[in-house]
């Protein structure tokens, strides 16, 4: 079970016999000056100058609420994608057992005529046992039922690193329990929220009538939800203040924890998710916990009971009859992204294997498109990088020896995870049915549920990757000191064995050193070289840190994101932190690269120039204004458009390359820089 606006591409709709045929080859990808606008000024608006044509010749597709480079990626990995589930779903009994794992599956999620015979029936013993609450002593154990099968109600509750101690996983607990897509939708009262609430209320319930409650009841009982959802939300820690990894640490002891809401019965919560035993956990947001308390108590058992039923629907939408899933994508599609169709089906089945069996469906992947050669370029740009973030530390004029000391040991106990895990995910205990596409669902999500939870008290697994590698993204995770680049984003465009230096550093050079520069961002910055949250920052150098910070907050939050919504510089400061860091890191490692090999002017542009030209065509997108408006509010990442623009405007290197003038838009007097 998961969460309809995180991924709306399961909600279903063509027909399914056997998999369908496969798709048509896809485009080549990658720089070309042919995307270029050369009308516009590179000067005045990069970001057109090197997407322009592009832009043009790419309207985004009825069925999505973006449209970019990354996504013309992604639609080629799901044909692959696609391809591999097409086998694996003919049913022979001489498949593998992963064969027949994902193959089922895939099968029972294009199984629309089956779906459509089931209805609710698939949900029934879960609808049964929230209609026979008669008390709210029994609430804690159908709570952990539901939280089994991943219903997003009340809290969250699972395992993590302890972030003093990150070699040990501990229990953690957070809150939860929200249908839209966050806390401000619930409290803010300008005109577009107050619409996105109005038709909220009208989705929840549509969906309880498609359950089978007459219209005046829903309309109470959704009514009811948006109630007691806000006053979750009212109780719920914002997103800019859970970017700062102080303010969600609070490891208490579990008779502490259990004393912030002292009327829900922990005991029967946790006996009844079959937790390992455990003194004590971390409490993301405890003031959250203990507004749940009186938020419980002064609910009606009926209501929520409604809360139940809602929450059990929304997360198992995608797999319902066609009437739930068209009334899904009408709010947490249309409304929200703008998006004007459904996707085909086949492609939100490929997603939704992706989703619940990812790992399985991975290895195929990467034998298929990746190996050990990809494997070993990339790990070379990645050590070329790193050196030149250590040459940037032992020159930064603003830092203290003792902090630049620390800087260079954390950077030195980096662990670099390139192209997929080294060791394969069990899947073995997880039992898929042909046929049986809610119930495949939930097995697979219980068994994930317990693997997180069987964690707790474990020592960390630094193996373990939290993107499977068909994935078109990368990451930095805090805890592990690691950077992380799945196989899925090491293509073109990105990277191109084919393409000349500059361009692949300007591409993945950069994301190279976005991620490692998320290490030494506002949050980053804040763990230590194993991983653990620590204060490695003389007091002068933290202030001179966040002074430097604060120039991208301002420089980003009088950008626009759409219409008159700005971005959050606040929200945003991570990203673009690494972003203008990672830019420059992997400027200064190609400089060191054409020092021994130099690199020749190519259709008209400098080494240099392609370098930008790249890292800009990497960023190409056009964007709905729902979807923008939505991001603006929920996304740490900028605009893709600020995120080209709000680089150049602070890199002297972009100024020289394209003989830039101060006055002119993109050249930014004083520039913003932290690394």
């Amino acid at each position: 079970m998961r969460s309809a606006l995180l991924l709306l591409l399961l909600a279903f709709a063509a027909s399914a016999q056997t998999p369908s045929q496969a798709a048509k080859t896809q485009p080549s990808l990658g720089f070309s000056p042919a995307n270029m606008d050369r009308t516009a000024n590179p000067c005045a608006d990069f970001y057109q100058y090197t997407c322009g044509a592009w832009l043009a010749k790419n309207p985004i597709p009825s069925d999505q609420s973006h449209w970019g480079v990354a996504d013309e990626l992604e639609e080629r990995n799901r044909t692959i994608l696609r391809n591999i589930l097409d086998r694996a779903a003919v049913n022979d009994p001489k498949r593998s057992p992963d064969d027949q794992k994902i193959g089922d599956f895939y099968y029972s999620c294009l199984d629309e005529a089956g779906i459509e015979k089931l209805g609710t029936q698939p949900l029934k013993a879960d609808l049964d046992r929230i209609n026979a609450l008669t008390a709210k002593p029994a609430l804690p154990a159908e709570i952990a039922r539901l939280h089994s099968i991943g219903a997003n109600v009340l809290f969250t509750f699972s395992s993590g690193p302890d972030l003093k101690d990150s070699t040990m996983n501990m229990a953690d607990i957070d809150q939860g329990g929200l249908g839209l897509p966050d806390r401000d939708y619930y409290l803010k009262d300008d005109a577009p929220t107050t619409a996105i609430r109005r038709e909220y209320v009208a989705h929840v319930q549509k969906m309880l009538e498609l359950l089978g409650e007459p219209a005046a009841k829903a309309a109470a009982d959704s009514q009811a939800v948006l109630r007691f959802e806000t006053a979750l939300a009212k109780a719920s820690l914002d997103r800019v203040s859970r970017r700062d990894p102080d303010k969600t640490y609070h490891k208490l002891p579990l008779a502490d924890f259990t004393a912030l809401a002292p009327d829900f019965d922990w005991s029967a919560y946790f006996k009844a998710l079959n937790t390992p035993q455990f003194s004590g956990l971390n409490v993301d947001v405890p003031d959250f916990f203990k507004a749940l308390n009186a938020t419980l108590s002064q609910t009606s058992l009926d209501d929520l009971k409604t809360y139940l039923r809602w929450h059990l629907i929304h997360g198992e939408a995608a797999l319902l009859p066609k009437a739930f899933v068209d009334e899904d994508f009408r709010f947490y599609g249309r409304t929200l992204t703008g998006a004007e169709q459904l996707e085909p089906r086949w492609k939100r089945c490929v997603s939704a294997v992706d989703a619940d069996l990812g790992f399985a469906l991975g290895r195929k992947f990467v034998d298929q498109t990746f190996g050990t050669e990809g494997k070993a370029r990339t790990l070379s740009m990645v050590q070329q990088i790193e050196k030149a973030l250590a040459d940037e530390i032992h020159a930064l004029s603003w830092m203290t020896p003792a902090t630049k000391e620390q800087a260079l040991i954390k950077l030195r106990a980096v662990l670099n995870k390139i192209g997929y895990p080294d060791k394969p995910r069990d899947y073995s205990t997880v039992k898929i049915v042909r046929g049986e596409a809610v119930g495949n669902d939930e097995r697979a999500t219980e068994f994930e549920v317990r693997r997180q939870l069987n964690k707790i008290g474990k020592p960390v697994d630094r193996s373990e990757w939290l993107m499977t590698p068909q994935t078109v993204n990368a990451y930095y995770y805090p805890p592990e000191n690691s950077i992380n680049f799945p196989a899925g984003i090491l293509q073109p465009p990105f990277f191109d064995n084919k393409m000349d230096p500059p361009v692949n550093y300007g591409a993945v050079g950069a994301i190279i050193g976005h991620e490692l520069t998320h290490g030494f961002d506002d949050e980053g910055r804040k763990f230590g070289p194993q991983g653990n949250l620590m204060d490695w920052w003389t007091p002068e150098d933290a202030r001179e840190f966040e002074r430097r910070a604060n120039c991208f907050v301002q420089e980003y939050s009088a950008m626009l994101a759409v219409d008159n919504v700005h971005i959050n510089g606040q929200l945003t400061l991570g990203e673009n932190t690494a972003d203008n860091g990672g830019m420059r890191l992997a400027f200064l490692a190609l400089m060191d690269s054409l020092n021994s090999h130099p690199a020749a002017s190519i259709d008209g542009f400098t080494p240099e120039q392609r370098f930008f030209l790249a890292f800009g065509q990497s960023w190409c997108t056009n964007v709905r204004p729902e979807a923008a408006r939505l991001r603006a509010q929920t996304d740490p990442h900028s605009p893709p458009k600020d995120r080209v623009n709000g680089v150049v405007q602070n890199m002297p290197e972009f100024e020289k390359a394209f003989s830039c003038r101060v006055g002119q838009p993109e050249v930014r007097m004083p520039s913003c820089r932290v690394w």
